[in-house]
């Protein structure tokens, strides 16, 4: 494994690991707490007509892509996989970009925890917990969990910081 070698020490991946983590607890607890909380189809009120803590499972992937699949122990398990993979690759892209704390580093160590956060439901429980109910006006946004939230922000720094990159490559040009 000479290829390990080249790499920097990844003296900050503790902190982000860290991350990940928090994010992985932050996720058990809050579907521990709706799953004994709020009954199935139920939901509690936050800000009426925009924010309701609501409690649904999920067997499908991002907007129950997949739910209602023919074959769900065939989907179950591929996004097991693929949301497991993702993790390793955000593992090692955290293990070679560790040696400091930057947006890409704690965008990795976001996904990484939402996925595997998200991982332990389908295993364990064959399904996520959702609980997380936006209404927008008229628009309802499909429940999420603090795993996809997650996820989600972690992408959205990875472009922002993308973006800044290239401005900041032009300005030194």
């Amino acid at each position: 494994m000479s290829w390990f070698r080249n790499w920097p020490r990844p003296t900050r991946l503790p902190r982000l690991l860290l991350i990940s983590a928090l994010v992985i607890v932050a996720d058990r607890l809050t579907k521990i707490w709706v799953s004994t909380h709020v009954p199935m189809g139920g939901a509690i009120p936050v800000i009426d007509h925009v924010l309701r803590i609501s409690h649904w499972t999920n067997t499908g992937a991002a907007f129950s892509l997949f739910a209602y699949s023919s074959s769900p122990d065939m989907v179950r398990w591929g996004l097991i996989v693929f949301a497991s993979l993702a993790a390793l690759v955000m593992l090692v892209l955290m293990i070679r970009l560790g040696d400091r704390i930057t947006m890409t580093t704690v965008a990795l160590a976001l996904i990484c925890g939402g996925a595997l956060g998200n991982v332990h439901d389908r295993i364990a429980y064959g399904s996520v917990v959702d609980f997380i109910e936006v209404h927008i006006f008229r628009y309802h946004w499909p429940d999420f969990n603090i795993a996809d939230s997650c996820v989600v922000v972690g992408a959205c720094l990875l472009f922002l910081d993308s973006l800044l990159s290239d401005h900041s490559s032009e300005a030194k040009q």
